[in-house]
């Protein structure tokens, strides 16, 4: 087993990888009800005919009339059932393939993790420590010192890179060792279509693309920034058969996204769009008004107008009727995309997309 901080670290990492999604709401309680009949499946379930309940005059209720009033949760939790079966094999996979490495450099795993991600994730700049240092000063116990809080400062500002290098890490073992995940999906239950605008800005393939993904982000969420990598992967894989569109969907808990997703669109009045968007969320940490206007010097915008853009405010319509639209196709947290209408939550994995793209390009062709 892995030990101290390093331990801590790839447990952190598997655990992130449960959640994939920016959401303020609690996971719905799972020990009641829908659970309980699942865990009964396992030992056999009732016949379909089975009364399950008495009532009144002679009413009954049946266990399949019961099912059919849960069916959309019941499916939701066979779904992560499986995601969590999932998560925990690769977990399972990546530990033993960081045991093996570490022992093939005749390391500890400690050492083989801190040489490999640690050791790889520079040093913040003092400048940019000291900055954090003085935005936080109002936030900090009285006469906290700039030498006693910098620890923690920098292990805030190296969290992400860490994880992101530790993701590159374990994803280059588990090639290089040909990992197969032949777990068994379960049975996908009959697509719900959405009818969501594909409102936006777009890359891809055009309007009669077969396949269009409406991806409602936020730029403050870090799980929007880490399905970047997937959607990338799609547009390389399917080239001008998926069409993308990004939509606005900032969390009120993201106090900075609603001003960074306006920057996005001043910079898009300029056609440059995607490369905001790429920078906004490579720069999670730095989405304050002075940031995105001094990411708009970066990309050589006119900024003139983009600042006179952002300063009036004059987007912000736009992104809430973004915000309006995603909530009416039940949209709750972030990311979400709509794939042909279907929706898919939450930063998943390629594979994921791939399959229901998949489904729908075989539809097309029929």
């Amino acid at each position: 087993m892995l030990n101290g901080s390093i331990r801590v670290t790839l447990a952190a990492l598997l655990a992130a990888s449960l959640t994939a999604g920016c959401n303020k709401e609690k996971a719905p309680a799972t020990a009641q009800g829908p659970a309980a009949t699942a865990q009964q499946a396992n030992a056999g379930e009732p016949a379909p005919d089975t009364v399950v309940a008495t009532f009144g005059d002679g009413q009954k209720i049946t266990y399949k009339e019961l099912n059919e009033k849960i069916q959309d949760r019941l499916s939701e939790l066979d779904k992560q059932k499986h995601q969590l079966r999932k998560r925990g094999l690769e977990g399972m996979v990546t530990e033993a393939l960081v045991n093996a490495e570490a022992k093939k450099r005749n390391m500890t795993q400690d050492q083989f993790l801190k040489a490999e991600i640690d050791d790889k994730v520079p040093a913040p700049p003092e400048e940019r420590i000291k900055e954090v240092f003085e935005g936080a000063k109002g936030q900090l116990p009285p006469g906290s010192t700039y030498e006693q809080m910098k620890p923690q400062i920098v292990d805030f500002l190296t969290q992400q890179p860490k994880q992101e290098r530790a993701q590159a890490l374990f994803a280059e073992l588990r090639k290089n060792a040909n990992v197969q995940i032949t777990l068994p999906e379960p049975p996908r239950p009959p697509a719900e279509r959405k009818q969501v605008a594909a409102t936006g800005a777009a890359k891809g393939g055009g309007e009669n693309a077969p396949v269009t993904i409406v991806e409602f982000s936020d730029f403050e969420c870090p799980f929007c920034s880490r399905a970047n990598p997937a959607i990338a992967q799609v547009m390389q894989e399917y080239g001008d058969k998926v069409r993308v569109v990004f939509r606005h969907f900032p969390l009120d808990f993201h106090k900075k996204a609603p001003k960074a997703s306006e920057a996005a669109l001043c910079a898009g009045d300029q056609g440059k769009f995607w490369e905001m968007h790429d920078a906004l969320f490579a720069n999670q940490q730095k989405l304050d008004v002075p940031d995105l206007k001094q990411h708009a010097t970066d990309l050589k915008l006119d900024t003139a107008k983009f600042n006179k853009c952002l300063d009036s405010g004059e987007k912000a319509s736009i992104v809430q009727k973004d915000l309006e639209d995603g909530k009416k196709a039940g949209v709750s947290g972030t990311p979400a995309f709509f794939i042909n209408g279907i929706l898919l939550s939450g930063a998943q994995p390629f594979e994921e997309f791939k399959s229901i793209i998949d489904e729908e390009l075989k539809t097309a062709k029929k």
